[in-house]
């Protein structure tokens, strides 16, 4: 049993946002595995798969962001998925844009939604999946990660989606994590 979750804000109007990476990593994964999101579960929209006889389910929590940990915890629950098959997705502005940094674990940096991810678990032992967003711009932190996306960002970001939804594509169809971060790991 896999878990991925792509962190984003359930709203159309926040659906080209820089906070909503996860969101669009999320359905181009679904996508690729030929899956749509059909089923509404434990505060988040879902879609489920099986690869190679493992089911998986790709997750977007419709609790906004800051409290994205509800339904990660609720899903976790549900279906009894251990941390070491829970990967996350989300927008990171520490790292510059267009790169892509996956690891096993560690901190929730300067991101809420991990934040409370973390929090509800109680532990940071899990994989997660950083698409950087890096902020450039004197504008506060909650009105950048809000903003629309620009066809220039996107010429950035969109490769950088699509290899994340590679790499995860590979974890899930068995490759170690580790092979996933050397082959896929991207600095901008």
């Amino acid at each position: 049993m896999y878990l991925v979750v792509g962190l984003g804000n359930p709203e159309q109007k926040y659906y080209n946002t820089f906070h909503n990476m996860g969101f669009n990593c999320a359905d181009r994964l679904a996508a690729k595995l030929n899956v749509q999101f059909t089923k509404g579960e434990c505060c988040a929209v879902t879609a489920h798969a099986k690869i190679n006889g493992a089911k998986v389910i790709i997750a977007k929590p419709v609790t906004y962001m800051n409290l994205s940990g509800q339904a990660v915890a609720e899903l976790c629950r549900k279906y009894k998925v251990e941390y070491g098959h829970l990967v996350v997705v989300y927008d990171d502005v520490d790292i510059p844009m267009g790169s892509l940094r996956i690891r096993h674990n560690g901190s929730a940096g300067s991101h809420n939604g991990m934040r409370n991810i973390v929090q509800m678990l109680g532990t940071d032992d899990f994989a997660r999946m950083r698409v950087g967003i890096g902020k450039q711009t004197p504008m506060a932190l909650i009105d950048y990660v809000l903003s629309q996306v620009t066809d220039d960002d996107h010429a950035l970001l969109d490769p950088v989606l699509d290899r994340a939804a590679d790499a995860l594509f590979d974890y899930l169809h068995g490759e170690e994590l580790d092979k996933v971060m050397q082959k896929y790991n991207l600095k901008a």
